[in-house]
């Protein structure tokens, strides 16, 4: 050890003799200190103008505009400028002479080159840790372990980079040369998850092998195993085919000992990395104070009642416009979406099939390969992204397994467990397109506990599930490509019939009663009454001037205004009123919350103004009312009333008429209504407008302003579900939100570190080396 400490230490002043290490470090110090003073001067911009900030340890050091990971994108172009010179030094001053004849192995040669350049990148962190530092200063609750997760990752890429440059720099006497293969290395080893992806087992090794983005997670706070290893693995890999390269020199094997050993290094490391890479002998900490590269509670509780087997098949359509989300070369890709999952139940078994069939929502096929059969289309498709096509298989072979004709032929996976639990996880059309926390637990949810059974009355004129109209209840009930949907959500959905003998199932949970048009008959009434009795669960939907639905919500002390709500705006249909959650509505879940602190809005068109008529024995709480303050970024606020007389909103413009009893004000347009029955709480939603949650009516045409009609339904299921669906996957808010600088403060800062800081070691760099001319 001592004589590794001597090489080490001997390294260490060679390299500061050079001016190419001090100019390194000047560089690094300005272009780390540039980025991270903008990053600082973006958060206090932010927290001047009102913004606000959330995460700022997140965002000025990890994420993909943070410094670690900016460090990360350009430190490769550093290392092999400093390691090229480790051995081809020794090799073409003919110094190495002189090491094979003194006392010293070449494990030490190379173990004390090696710790010299550990040393070097301690010295390249003291930057990183000073704006650590500073950070911690004037960041309230600031993120630190978060932080030095990410540092430690910096610093294992650095100790990686070194024993690659190192290995280079061992095969060549020419510093040029080691650099610029180095840099070649690293360049393959960023690609190798791109090479042989195709190839079910090999695609695995050189998964493992790339280098590219493995101090990733360590920048956003997490500790894998599997990373940590990685760096052990790869740095002894190069370390130990170093010291055979100078054994080989100093013993002059022959060409085929030395190959034969080199492959045996190689294939014990990706053996190692092969092992160490299997789920089940992974461990990780998340270092984040709200944990938030980790599961939340609700998901892990969820997730440790699976017991037993998992399979996750997924079904992969060649004619379907979203195949290439899991083709060969994209498995690892995809894998990494179920890897928060794996983590917490690494037996989980991923199954991919390949076929071609007709697709339900890729027109495109048919326009391109008109009048030829599935097997001419597929070929051609194959041959167009360059795919082998005989790993699809076609139709007829698929359907002697499973037939994903209800599923429309698409992307989609299938999840099963051991003891035969069956569901389906689809991809979505939206911007995210992929299930995201709240959608793969309640899929899990649904195997381990009973959930929410929900049916939509029938028979009466009501809103219907399954139809395609505008006021149709289809896209939040059961369209399976809306990611909001109930039944993506861990609910089951049914068309309730109560006609002739038929009763109300007794697993149903909540009723939708959506404008009716017609009475309950006596037999009916009496159903849905004795429903009521018992405790059972409502949503109660309505339009303004329903005698049907009045009577219906009489019975809970609750009716409606006569006429329509009305909130004239500018380039907007008077008819459209916008909402806001009361106090009650706030406190009711995450989901109506969510509304308020985003100032969003729910839209309505044809509102009705609910009213408490009578004390019936429930507590009757409003939890959407029309908004009468002054809007956000909206110069005027914008009187409401109960319009009795304009009825054409597209020709005329209503006037408040107070002689006939209209008269501006703040109006509720949903309650919640409970009361307690036996042991357990009845829950009843009552909506002033059965079109906002409607196919058409989700998204009113309100122009400027925000409207998230869509987020009230999660947030109405959530409370008549009794928090069971959709699945609570909300998250501590940010701790580190406030910086204690001024503008001009940070002005200083930055000056400091891109200016004072380099300067000072220019000036020390300077000195020593002239002094050392002098010498």
């Amino acid at each position: 050890m001592r004589r590794i400490l001597k090489i080490a230490k001997a390294e260490l002043f060679t390299l500061f003799y050079s001016p190419i290490a001090w100019m390194i470090l000047i560089v690094f110090a300005f272009q780390t200190g540039m980025t991270f003073a903008e990053l600082l001067q973006d958060v206090v911009r932010a927290q001047d103008t009102g913004f606000g900030n959330s995460f700022i340890t997140a965002g000025v050091f990890g994420g993909q505009f943070g410094l670690l990971n900016k460090v990360q994108e350009y430190l490769y172009l550093y290392m092999p400028l400093l390691t090229m010179g480790l051995m081809s030094r020794e090799l073409s001053s003919g110094s190495i002479k002189l090491l094979y004849s003194s006392p010293v192995t070449s494990t030490q040669i190379i173990l004390g080159k090696f710790k010299a350049m550990m040393g070097f990148s301690l010295i390249m962190m003291v930057p990183l840790i000073i704006y650590t530092i500073i950070s911690g200063v004037v960041v309230e609750n600031f993120d630190l372990p978060n932080v030095l997760s990410g540092l430690l990752g910096i610093y294992l890429l650095m100790c990686a980079y070194s024993a690659i440059g190192l290995f280079m720099s061992s095969l060549t006497s020419y510093q040029v040369v080691a650099a610029l293969g180095t840099l070649v290395v690293l360049a393959l080893l960023s690609y190798m998850n791109k090479v042989w992806q195709d190839i079910a087992f090999v695609r695995d090794l050189t998964y493992w092998l790339s280098i590219s983005g493995r101090t990733t997670e360590m920048i956003n706070g997490l500790i894998n195993s599997e990373d940590v290893l990685y760096f052990f693995i790869v740095v002894s890999m190069f370390l130990m085919l170093s010291i055979l390269k100078l054994q080989s020199n100093r013993t002059h094997s022959s060409f085929s000992a030395v190959w034969s050993k080199y492959c045996g290094v190689v294939l014990a490391t990706v053996l190692l990395g092969y092992i160490t890479s299997r789920p089940v002998l992974m461990g990780y900490y998340d270092t984040t104070a709200t944990k938030r590269n980790t599961l939340t509670p609700k998901s892990q509780e969820v997730m440790g009642k699976l017991e037993g087997g998992l399979t996750i098949t997924t079904y992969v359509n060649l004619l379907d416009r979203e195949y290439y989300h899991a083709i060969p070369s994209k498995v690892n890709e995809d894998l990494e979406r179920f890897k928060q999952y794996i983590r917490f139940k690494p037996e989980t078994k991923m199954k991919y099939v390949y076929y071609y069939d007709t697709p339900s929502n890729n027109s495109w096929v048919e326009n391109r390969f008109p009048k030829k059969s599935l097997a001419e289309q597929a070929k051609g498709v194959a041959d167009m992204r360059d795919l082998d096509v005989d790993i699809f298989m076609p139709p007829s072979e698929l359907k002697k397994t499973i037939d994903l004709t209800d599923e429309g032929n698409t992307f989609v996976r299938l999840v099963e467990r051991e003891n035969g639990q069956k569901a389906w996880l689809r991809i979505y059309d939206d911007f995210m397109k992929f299930p995201g926390e709240a959608e793969v637990t309640s899929v899990f949810k649904r195997m381990v506990m009973k959930l929410p059974r929900i049916g939509f009355l029938g028979g009466h004129g009501e809103r219907i599930i399954t139809g395609d109209k505008i006021k149709d209840y289809s896209l939040f009930a059961s369209a399976k490509t809306f990611r909001y949907a109930l039944t993506n959500q861990g609910c089951d959905v049914e068309t309730l019939d109560l006609s002739g003998n038929k009763e109300i199932p007794k697993e149903i949970d909540v009723i939708v009663l959506a404008d009716l048009k017609s009475s309950l008959d006596a037999t009916q009434q009496r159903k849905l009454d004795e429903y009521i009795a018992r405790g059972g669960n409502l949503i109660i939907a309505t339009e303004p001037n329903n005698p049907v639905m009045d009577s219906l919500m009489a019975q809970f002390g609750v009716g409606t205004l006569p006429g329509q709500l009305v909130q004239p705006k500018e380039e907007v249909l008077a008819n459209i009123v916008l909402t806001r959650p009361t106090t009650q509505g706030i406190a009711l879940n995450e989901h109506f919350k969510f509304l308020n602190e985003r100032r969003l809005f729910v839209g309505m068109t044809g509102a009705a103004s609910l009213v408490q008529t009578a004390d019936k024995g429930y507590r009757v709480e409003p939890i959407l009312r029309t908004d009468s303050i002054k809007l956000y970024a909206v110069p005027d606020t914008f009187p409401t009333w109960n319009e009795k007389e304009t009825i054409d909103f597209m020709n005329d413009s209503p006037r408040v008429n107070n002689a006939i009893g209209e008269k501006i004000d703040q109006h509720v347009t949903a309650m919640a209504v409970s009361r307690k029955v036996g042991t357990k709480e009845q829950r009843i939603i009552i909506l002033g407008d059965a079109d906002c949650i409607s196919n058409g009516g989700m998204r009113p045409q309100t122009r400027r302003f925000q409207t998230s009609n869509f987020t009230i339904i999660p947030g109405m299921f959530h409370w008549l579900s009794y928090g069971n669906v959709p699945v609570d996957v909300s998250r501590p808010p940010s701790p580190d939100r406030e910086i204690a600088l001024t503008k001009n403060g940070a002005k200083r800062i930055k000056y400091s570190l891109m200016w004072i800081v380099p300067g000072i070691v220019l000036v020390a760099s300077t000195i020593l080396l002239i002094r050392r001319k002098r010498k």
